[in-house]
């Protein structure tokens, strides 16, 4: 991409930033180039850069006295590329939406932030569309709590998220004595079939995707015949559901095999009144747009990092979500444009709220 003054992103740069990031596969566990390729141009924005031991590509900026914000988004995607094209005023690419597209915004507009008075870190993380989220994991883990967290995931440029469903990911897997098929003995592909029945009977009749405040659960994988089988089941959880308790319910309605928990996050919300939230709706009316705050029946990393951080926090970034992991997969420049110019302004005003707000963090945790 074209280089400049250091600091300085213009419409262009940060075009040319998108397009570059688009032209860089990079799915889940392959994210090493699309890593050192940001390193390279966060330190040529005036960032101290580096790549962690988990892959995240992690940049540092202190800008004086003041509160540490994070930008936190992911940079890897499902597999499959796209061709990166541009046409009708938009940018075409695997990843243009979930979730290259909101990163890009966060790297351009930590830069623009000229006027924030603190310290921001801009964290690219990696392996966020697989069950461990092991780079916002290892950030949990390593990193010390910041006074302010923005997670990068496409909301639209005028839109807040603030909540996302929890995830409980399991794996059942089952053998069996080989018999004639006749034999009245359950086989393999049956008990995975009946594992399955039972935890839609668990879950109850209301269950379903199309709730913030129902559990939903998607039969992601199954595989099997008459000896052996295995299933792979993902529940969405409300704020104040029962993981555990639900584990031992389904367990207790096993007759064979084993069921493992591969994943389990908590639920997350915040409140309107949260700091992060009311600096972006600031930004958003700024801009022109009344902002539009929204929950979402998935889950992202703002579950992860709530799980032990109490820090205000919300989710921002442009694009339409209902385009993630499809074939159409677009982001229009100008929404693009308006979200680095939210971005910005909304961290030139966490730089001056953020730290009476680090004892009053709104972020509600499921931890059942």
């Amino acid at each position: 991409m074209s280089r400049g003054q250091p600091g300085v992103v213009g419409d262009d740069r940060a075009e040319a930033l998108l397009r570059g990031m688009l032209g860089i596969p990079s799915a889940s566990y392959h994210e090493q180039r699309l890593a050192a390729f940001l390193a390279d141009e966060l330190r040529d924005l005036g960032f101290d850069s580096e790549v962690d031991a988990a892959g995240n590509v992690v940049g540092r900026v202190d800008r004086g006295e003041g509160p540490e914000v994070m930008l936190l988004g992911h940079i890897d995607t499902i597999p499959g590329d796209l061709p990166v094209v541009a046409r009708d005023g938009r940018l075409y690419g695997r990843g243009a939406v979930d979730a290259k597209g909101p990163f890009a915004t966060m790297v351009c507009a930590a830069a623009r932030a000229v006027d924030f008075r603190g310290r921001l870190v801009v964290v690219g993380a990696v392996e966020e569309e697989t069950p461990e989220s092991r780079g916002a994991t290892h950030v949990r883990r390593t990193h010390g709590q910041p006074d302010a967290l923005v997670i990068g995931e496409p909301s639209g440029w005028s839109s807040i998220v603030l909540g996302y469903k929890g995830k409980l990911d399991l794996s059942y897997r089952v053998e069996v004595p080989a018999t004639h098929p006749s034999n009245p003995e359950p086989k393999a592909s049956e008990l995975v079939v009946s594992a399955w029945n039972a935890l839609l009977e668990l879950l109850g009749p209301d269950a379903g995707h199309g709730s913030f405040d129902r559990p939903g659960a998607t039969l992601t994988t199954i595989t099997g015949e008459l000896t052996t089988a295995s299933a792979e089941f993902s529940v969405r959880t409300p704020p104040g559901f029962d993981r555990e308790g639900l584990v031992a319910r389904l367990r207790d309605r096993l007759t064979a095999g084993v069921l493992d928990v591969v994943n389990s996050v908590g639920a997350v919300r915040v409140g309107r009144n949260d700091p992060v939230v009311r600096a972006l709706s600031g930004a958003i009316r700024a801009e022109g747009a009344v902002p539009s705050p929204k929950v979402k029946t998935a889950t992202s990393d703002m579950n992860t990092l709530a799980e032990t951080w109490a820090v205000p926090m919300a989710t921002y970034g442009p694009g339409d979500s209902a385009l993630d992991h499809s074939d159409d997969e677009h982001l229009a420049l100008d929404d693009y444009f308006r979200g680095i110019r939210v971005l910005t302004a909304a961290l030139t005003d966490l730089g001056r709220t953020a730290p009476a707000a680090r004892t009053t963090a709104t972020a509600r945790r499921d931890h059942s």
